[in-house]
């Protein structure tokens, strides 16, 4: 369990900043994917992309622990592990290949409204209504970022982007509701063992064995596996147990946005003067958002 601590309102602030910094390195990393992945990875192996980002990391994390689940804790290490990695990420990777990148994260920015309802009902706390309008504006103006004019709406990639996304923000839920029984670090590796051990076998009887691999290969899944899944996701799970959950869930939105600057940067890509105003319109959700949301307040001494 976790000990409060009494601070001055003024620390306490500065503290509350820190944690939201910290958390945001989690979907801005994220947001390196698509780059990544099409400049150093293995073209159409999206299932050994999950399994190599998954896997090795647990594992390194679980000897560097050493560390096990204790009573309850295994199966709901195994409900988080499914849940984030497991289901998650063969879901992303489906709606990927069957929907444009911006219709993906458009509804991938539905997430914050997902989670405002599910706090609702799982941990008794009503979002203000200033958030829940962050998190619309938030949503329209990451449409306007990513859609072009030529998206296609597969039924089938929107139902998997919609599932996936309604499976994170469970997870975000529970793990607030949950708590935490070790540290972040100790609880990523947890549950990426469990989605790795899950996809291996999804990516040897769907994909095969790569044949081989290059060593562009091997450096952009190092990238995945180091920064865009164990440090991203145990700064993502310190998140979730220090802000609020919508807080935590607004901060997707530097994910679509941090993808938009890399591509602009590595890519080559341009910008249209709507995709500069969704630009604005998400950054301004996402400071309006945290910014309005309930302020911490000092512990009672």
């Amino acid at each position: 369990m976790n000990q409060t601590t009494a601070l001055p309102a003024p620390a306490l602030r500065t503290r509350y900043a820190s944690d939201l910094v910290l958390a945001a390195l989690a979907p801005a990393s994220w947001g390196t994917t698509y780059v990544v992945t099409t400049t150093l990875l293995p073209d159409g192996r999206p299932l050994l992309a999950a399994t190599m980002r998954a896997l090795p990391a647990g594992l390194v994390l679980l000897a560097a622990t050493r560390r096990l689940p204790r009573g309850d804790w295994w199966w709901k290490s195994i409900v988080l592990g499914l849940l984030n990695f497991g289901a998650f990420f063969p879901l992303i990777f489906f709606a990927a290949y069957r929907l444009p990148g911006g219709v993906a994260a458009t509804i991938g920015s539905v997430q914050p409204l997902v989670v405002a309802l599910l706090s609702i009902g799982v941990l008794r706390i009503r979002p203000a209504r200033a958030v829940l309008y962050s998190a619309l504006a938030g949503t329209g103006g990451v449409a306007l970022l990513t859609l072009g004019a030529d998206a296609r709406l597969d039924p089938l990639g929107i139902a998997a982007m919609l599932t996936a996304t309604s499976l994170m923000a469970t997870a975000i839920v529970l793990a607030k509701k949950w708590g935490r029984p070790e540290s972040p670090l100790v609880m990523t590796g947890w549950q990426l063992i469990v989605g790795g051990i899950v996809l291996l076998p999804l990516t040897l009887v769907l994909e095969g064995a790569p044949s081989s691999l290059t060593g562009e290969n091997l450096l952009g899944f190092t990238y995945l596996g180091i920064v865009g899944t164990a440090i991203a996701y145990a700064l993502w799970f310190r998140g979730i147990d220090r802000l609020p959950p919508t807080s935590v869930s607004l901060l997707g939105l530097t994910n679509p946005m941090v993808a938009t600057l890399a591509g602009l940067a590595i890519l080559g890509q341009t910008l249209t003067p709507w995709q500069v105003t969704g630009f604005t319109i998400a950054l301004g959700a996402l400071v309006a958002g945290q910014t309005l949301n309930r302020r911490p307040k000092p512990a009672a001494s």
